[in-house]
């Protein structure tokens, strides 16, 4: 409880007085003693007036508060939260609210001033917009109410709880048919590759057309019929594809309002719900992170929803990247061939431990690399060096990439395919790559 801007201005009024009237009697000028007693007097009773009113505001009710908030949130993005009051007082009242918002959300329009009215809700609201995933709990919210002489204003916390989830942005697919999925893949700038071959699950037999590759010709229904016979394959639907997603120290990079992780988190789920739409397995495997995370693959759109709800809360951690550790807990679970996709940001003392790894992984499943390009290293590449401190960064610069350069191709070279892209790119990239191999028939 504090006093109020009107309590401050009476007793301010009244002991500027009081100094005045003491003041002029110190230089010997007579004060009438009535004055005095009633400046005494109006300050007694101003006292008394406030203690009283502070004991009346005290025994007031609260009011009564309830949030309605979506259950869910996307990261980054604007979401709307409502607060509905009211009050059991018969005259009207005026508060302000300010809602206890939890640190990782970002925040538009409070506090929030509201006349609440004798028997009636009234209805205000504010802007959440989430700085980072996870769950968040909405704990209470606080007002200033006002005593009944206006004197005092009782700081009051009213309970209020409420949760929601964070998702990435991707989550904006979750649960509504927004963007058919050509249109969002084309915005985000997916190319869809001609078919180069055929793939790898028989179809039906039909007569050769021009255009078709003599390896299509089936040579014993050709001499049955006397015409020339094709197969016709269809890409196959039941492949398997497995994330492994590093959740180490190097990927806690920013670009942007985004981590690195966080970069990577979206990628892995835009070729998810990609794969899934075209009826393969999708499953996911962190490494060092505070709690590995395994999840099967299993086919079926409902498969982004489990995936969605196990790594929304999913978070970098200071730990180093252990990759043999990670391959052999893979190697452990993982049984049937799949093409594992390994998202990482790869560094140029990664070469040893790295490419060990990868042999081994690759030795029972198709693995593609996939490395995070910092944006700060191509804006340093591009600068115009003009001092020496620039001269040393390009150095720096280079030198890194160029050793970056060599452990990618040391992969290539082992039979390991790697693509590196921006963080804001990764996404595009991997699909991309993903449909040229599904519509070639090399998965």
């Amino acid at each position: 409880m504090k006093p109020s801007r009107l309590l401050l201005t009476w007793l301010a009024v009244l002991l500027t007085v009081s100094i005045m009237l003491g003041a002029l009697r110190a230089l010997g000028i007579t004060v009438p003693s009535a004055l005095l007693s009633i400046n005494w007097g109006l300050l007694l009773a101003l006292l008394a007036l406030a203690l009283i009113d502070a004991v009346r505001v005290r025994r007031l009710p609260s009011p009564r508060v309830q949030r309605q908030m979506p259950g869910s949130l996307a990261l980054g993005r604007w979401g709307d939260v409502r607060l509905d009051i009211s009050h059991d007082f018969a005259q009207p009242l005026h508060v302000q609210l300010f809602d206890h918002v939890p640190d990782g959300l970002d925040f538009e329009n409070l506090p929030l001033s509201v006349e609440l009215q004798p028997g009636q809700r009234s209805q205000v609201g504010y802007r959440l917009r989430p700085l980072k995933r996870g769950h968040f709990t909405f704990a209470r919210c606080e007002t200033n109410l006002p005593s009944p002489l206006g004197l005092w204003t009782d700081k009051r916390l009213l309970e209020a709880v409420d949760h929601t989830r964070v998702y990435p942005d991707f989550a904006r697919l979750y649960d509504g048919q927004l963007l058919a999925v050509d249109n969002w893949l084309s915005q985000l700038g997916i190319r869809q590759r001609q078919r180069r071959g055929q793939g790898q699950e028989f179809h039906q037999l039909r007569e050769f057309r021009e255009g078709d590759s003599l390896r299509q010709i089936d040579w014993k229904a050709t001499a049955r019929h006397r015409t020339p016979i094709a197969r016709e394959y269809e890409d196959e639907r039941d492949q398997q594809i497995i994330f492994m997603l590093d959740c180490g120290r190097r990927m806690r990079s920013q670009d942007g309002e985004l981590a690195h992780f966080d970069h990577a988190l979206n990628a892995c789920l835009l070729l998810s719900y990609t794969a899934l739409r075209q009826g393969d397995a999708v499953g996911l495997s962190t490494f060092a992170s505070e709690q590995s995370r395994y999840l099967a693959p299993v086919k079926g759109t409902g498969q982004l929803n489990v995936l969605l709800n196990t790594v929304y809360d999913l978070d970098s951690s200071q730990h180093p990247a252990d990759y043999q550790a990670a391959v052999t807990q893979l190697l452990a679970r993982q049984k049937r061939r799949a093409l594992v996709v390994l998202v990482t940001n790869l560094r140029d003392d990664d070469d040893e431990e790295l490419l060990t790894a990868v042999k081994r992984l690759g030795q029972q499943h198709r693995v593609l690399v996939a490395s995070l390009r910092e944006e700060a290293l191509d804006r340093l590449r591009q600068t115009p060096v003009q001092t020496l401190p620039e001269a040393l960064a390009y150095c720096g610069t280079v030198d890194y990439l160029t050793a970056r350069a060599t452990l990618h191709e040391r992969l290539g070279a082992h039979g390991m395919a790697v693509l590196q892209a921006r963080p804001g790119e990764l996404g595009a990239e991997l699909v991309t790559l993903y449909l040229g191999w599904k519509k070639a028939g090399n998965l």
